[in-house]
C-alpha cells in the first residue's frame, strides 16, 4: 500500500497550522531564509526543510516543523549536543530542539546553530 502524502506542498503544511503556530514558524522561517538566502524551501518528511547546499538530502538540510505548543527545529544528530549550554532552557533531543510559542525565538542561537551545521556539511 502507497502512503499518500498530507500536504502537497510547504503552503499547505503552513495552511494547516494555527495563527499562534504558524507566527513562530514563520519567525523561524525567516532567520532561516536570513541566514541562507541561497537555500530553496521544500517539504521533506512532510515537513518544511531547507538544504544547507545545492540538492543536499535529509542529513544535509534543516527542518521545522509546528506543534501546539512549540516548533520543532530539526538540525540533525550531534548538532544538539555542540549547543547543549545554550540550549539549557528548551527541550531538546537527539537531532532537535523545541522552541515554546510563547517565548521569543533566539535568533542568535538559531544562526550560529545553522552556520555550525552548514559548515559541518560543507566539509564532507
Amino acid at each position: 500500500m502507497v502512503k499518500l502524502s498530507k500536504f502537497k506542498s510547504v503552503k499547505d503544511y503552513f495552511d494547516s497550522q494555527s495563527a499562534v503556530t504558524l507566527k513562530v514558524l514563520f519567525a523561524l522561517r525567516s532567520i532561516i531564509q536570513e541566514t541562507l538566502p541561497e537555500s530553496e524551501e521544500l517539504l521533506n518528511y512532510e515537513m518544511p526543510a531547507y538544504p544547507l547546499i545545492k540538492g543536499g538530502k535529509r542529513d544535509k538540510q534543516i527542518m521545522i516543523a509546528g506543534y501546539k505548543t512549540f516548533v520543532g527545529f530539526y538540525v540533525g544528530n550531534n548538532i544538539v549536543n555542540n549547543f547543549e549550554h545554550q540550549l539549557a532552557n528548551y527541550s531538546i533531543g537527539k537531532a532537535s530542539i523545541q522552541f515554546p510559542l510563547n517565548k521569543p525565538l533566539p535568533k542568535e542561537l538559531i544562526i550560529q546553530i545553522i552556520l555550525y551545521k552548514k559548515n559541518l556539511v560543507c566539509m564532507l
